[in-house]
């Protein structure tokens, strides 16, 4: 029995809708057929009709073309969703209206399709805290505790740290206690991204230390920052801008107020997968007198044992060239803990 001609069309018509689909030209001569399931970091992941999912990196693509709309984001911050049709080698092609030709893009400055959806922003952290306990020729007992918190997104990052430490040794003669180490410390601070490496912010740090006689210091900055690096194993950023730093001492009636320089950096590394080195460093110099600076820096070393929780070492180093009467100018403290990270 006959089929009449019109459903053998469309029956063709449909065996060739279904057989069609996205296509891949890659630059050794290679053809798949499939689907194009998203690129991202310069690696576009496939689903071949023969081969199944592939990974193909970027630069060994020729060209290519979509059975459906894609999404697609271009370098200079563009993009579109729409068919892609393959074009000469390096090149793909979209369609324009009747009234335009076809537009045409290269391959290179692709930065990504069909990315998948990022997951919403959230803080991440670490607190950790350390005891000492000495009994015998002396004795002391010392208490820290230090946590940092933080949440980035494409346009800003938002960074909160705090550290405290006291410490009390037994005098030998009178048993009376001594306090050796009583401070802490807080620091809170706003990054905006005008592009993906300038930066602005704005930030604040708030500060005692009772055996230094330091009943308060308070700095308050604004200004610029460029992000070098950024990246989960390597980070690297300085800033300028201006503060305006109080100092307030117990032993002294008058407090000390002016406006500073801000210029400092920060830089943290994986030094290997479970251990990662930070260090960052803040020069307030005064305007009206530069010789008259304070400068605080941190550097630590962090060590995993799982996946949450770990141990750290970090030093904590000021210098502030107008202390209080009778106190050093320059002040170290160690930290010595363990932690979870969150």
């Amino acid at each position: 029995m006959r089929l009449p001609k019109s459903i053998v069309v469309i029956c063709f018509m449909l065996s060739v809708g279904l057989c069609h689909g996205d296509e891949l030209f890659l630059k050794n001569g290679d053809h798949l057929t499939g689907k194009i399931d998203h690129l991202v970091d310069g690696k576009l992941v496939f689903t071949s009709n023969a081969a199944g999912q592939v990974t193909v990196d970027l630069s060994n693509i020729q060209t290519f073309s979509s059975n459906e709309p894609v999404t697609v984001y271009l370098k200079e911050d563009t993009g579109f969703r729409q068919k892609v049709m393959s074009g000469q080698p390096g090149q793909f092609a979209v369609e324009g209206s009747e009234a335009l030709k076809a537009q045409v893009f290269a391959v290179a400055d692709i930065v990504s399709i069909n990315p998948p959806i990022k997951p919403a922003p959230k803080w991440t952290g670490d607190i950790s805290a350390g005891l000492t306990s000495t009994h015998g020729n002396t004795k002391t007992e010392t208490i820290s505790a230090s946590a940092n918190f933080a949440k980035r997104t494409e346009k800003d990052r938002t960074t909160i740290s705090t550290d405290y430490a006291k410490s009390k040794q037994e005098d030998k003669i009178t048993g009376a206690e001594e306090t050796i180490e009583d401070w802490w410390r807080a620091r809170g601070k706003y990054d905006y991204f005008f592009s993906k490496k300038k930066y602005g912010y704005v930030d604040a740090r708030y500060e005692k230390d009772a055996v230094s006689e330091l009943d308060r210091r308070m700095i308050i900055g604004l200004g610029g920052g460029y992000q070098w690096i950024e990246s989960a194993d390597l980070n690297f950023s300085s800033e300028l801008g201006l503060a305006s730093l109080y100092e307030k001492f117990d032993n002294q009636t008058d407090s000390n107020s002016e406006l500073s320089i801000q210029l400092g950096y920060h830089f943290d590394k994986k030094l290997r997968k479970d251990i990662s080195f930070t260090h960052d460093l803040t020069f307030y110099p005064s305007i009206d007198k530069f010789s008259d600076y304070f400068l605080t820096s941190t550097a630590g070393i962090r060590a995993d044992f799982t996946e949450k929780f770990f141990a750290s070492f970090k030093t904590i180093f000021n210098y502030d060239e107008t202390p209080a009467v009778g106190a050093h100018k320059t002040d170290v403290k160690y930290f010595l803990g363990v932690g979870y990270r969150f």
